[in-house]
């Protein structure tokens, strides 16, 4: 499978659209809805389908970032700076998992991707089957298969049953019916601002705020003062020193609105680093 879909998006780049995964994967849907008539290209890794872009063999890769249960995507926040690709859309897919099989069971052993386990985890612990982290999920169904061990399952899209000849065990079996991921799309070239006026649009970046007193404070106070509305905000370590923390943001607006420029500039001049990862249409209203 994998390799009939790389063969159809060489033939055709500028309709691939890559994924981290193997096929009939979260991200593997993410990308069908999101652009029903698209080639989808499954890598092995994230910065596998990041460079399928930078490369050309793909036109726009879907990379997951946060999930509504189980929160960041592990590494997603060093992965995009580092990338040079820019965010140009986003996409919200309700996420319902399956448990499945080559058999009934009883199961010992439950394989699928970290995000996967967390979302299920009191699902997996009230059974008690030992979560099995794997690179996937579908990847995850696809293992079990080949394994034929009557005790290990998988918790995967139902679709990745079909795919690989498994029974389905239980339907939702995410611990919470709302579970939703978000996904952000990149591309080799950052959309021009001025082509989402009439939109409701999203902007994206990343900064690193001067180690002085009050700096965080300081900085943010733009967004406050010029009525902008920040829907994200997150910190992670850079580096192993652990004295310069990056911060992670969305908000409501693109450059160009006098708003938007103002608190940008009074961010920047408090920051030691400022990178924009892109603005976008907003797929789902904040708020």
């Amino acid at each position: 499978m994998v390799e009939t879909m790389a063969a159809a998006a060489a033939a055709d780049p500028t309709r691939a659209i890559a994924f981290q995964g193997a096929p009939g994967c979260n991200s593997h849907r993410a990308a069908l809805e999101y652009s029903p008539d698209c080639l989808p290209l499954p890598c092995f890794s994230f910065e596998d389908a990041l460079d399928a872009v930078r490369d050309g063999r793909a036109d726009l890769a879907i990379i997951p970032i946060e999930n509504s249960q189980h929160g960041r995507v592990a590494d997603i926040h060093f992965l995009l700076p580092e990338s040079g690709l820019s965010i140009v859309g986003e996409h919200f897919l309700p996420i319902h998992h399956s448990l499945m099989a080559l058999g009934d069971g009883p199961f010992t052993a439950a394989y699928s991707h970290p995000q996967a386990l967390g979302q299920s985890r009191h699902f997996l612990r009230e059974r008690g089957i030992v979560p099995m982290a794997y690179a996937d999920t579908a990847g995850a169904a696809a293992f079990v298969a080949e394994m034929g061990d009557p005790h290990a399952c998988a918790i995967a899209p139902k679709i990745a049953a079909e795919l690989y000849a498994l029974k389905v065990i239980e339907d939702n079996v995410e611990d919470a019916p709302d579970n939703m991921t978000r996904f952000v799309i990149l591309a080799r070239q950052p959309l021009d601002p001025a082509s989402l006026a009439g939109d409701v649009a999203m902007t994206t970046f990343v900064f690193e705020v001067k180690n002085i007193p009050a700096a965080l404070y300081k900085a943010l106070g733009g967004f406050a003062t010029n009525g902008v509305n920040m829907t994200k905000l997150e910190s992670y370590q850079k580096g192993a020193s652990f004295s310069a923390t990056m911060f992670f943001c969305d908000i409501v607006g693109a450059p160009g609105d006098p708003a938007i420029d103002r608190a940008i500039e009074e961010l920047a001049f408090h920051c030691k680093d400022l990178r924009i990862l892109g603005t976008y249409r907003q797929a789902r209203g904040r708020g």
